[in-house]
C-alpha cells in the first residue's frame, strides 16, 4: 500500500470531472500525508473513510485489485481464486470491504509498469467474465483518470492464498 498520502472521502457529491466525454465524480481529496495508525483507526471505527493509491511513484503498480460488487460474493471468489491459480498466481488476498457483499481481491503481482498492470487486469476480467456475470470493476484501469486508481482502505480479511500450500490437497 502506498504509504506516503492518501485519500479522504469529501462531504457532499464531490468534484465534477469531464473524462474522455464521461462525467465522473471526484468524492476523495489527497492528503499528501503519510497514513497513520490512529487514522486507520478512525477509518475502521467508521468515523471518517480513507483511500489508498495503487499507482506507486514510478507509474508502477504491485497489486491487480477486483472490486467485487455483487450478490455472492462466496461464489465469486471460488470461481477467481481457481481462475487465478491457473493462471500461475499463487499469492492473492481478498479484503471485506465497505458494505456486506462487497470484496476488494488483491492478486499480488510484484513491481509491474503501469501499462502492464492495465493490461493484464483487462485480461484476467476478460477471463473470470467467461464463468460469471460481470459484478466488479478491475484496477488499475486506463479507463479512468489517474485520481480514481484509488481504493478504499479494506476493513478485514475475507479469504487469503499464499503460496502452493493448497496442492497438497488435490
Amino acid at each position: 500500500m502506498q504509504s506516503s498520502h492518501y485519500y479522504k472521502k469529501r462531504e457532499g457529491g464531490g468534484i465534477q470531472i469531464n473524462f474522455r466525454g464521461k462525467t465522473l465524480f471526484d468524492k476523495f481529496e489527497r492528503v499528501n500525508q503519510p497514513i497513520t495508525l490512529a487514522l486507520l483507526s478512525d477509518h475502521w471505527a467508521k468515523k471518517i473513510t480513507v483511500a489508498h493509491d495503487l499507482v506507486l511513484s514510478g507509474e508502477m503498480v504491485e497489486n491487480i485489485v477486483f472490486d467485487f460488487n455483487g450478490l455472492d460474493p462466496q461464489r465469486f471468489y471460488h470461481r477467481a481464486q481457481l481462475m487465478l491459480r491457473e493462471e500461475g498466481f499463487l499469492n492473492f488476498t481478498a479484503y471485506e470491504s465497505g458494505s456486506g457483499g462487497r470484496l476488494h481481491l488483491y492478486v499480488h503481482k510484484g513491481h509491474t509498469t503501469l501499462g502492464e498492470g492495465c493490461q493484464l487486469a483487462k485480461t484476467l476480467s476478460a477471463k473470470l467474465a467467461q464463468k460469471l456475470p460481470q459484478q466488479w470493476r478491475v484496477f488499475p484501469s486506463f479507463d479512468l483518470p489517474p485520481e480514481f486508481n484509488i481504493l478504499v482502505v479494506p476493513y478485514g480479511v475475507y479469504a487469503k492464498e499464499r503460496g502452493t500450500g493448497w496442492s497438497k490437497h488435490m
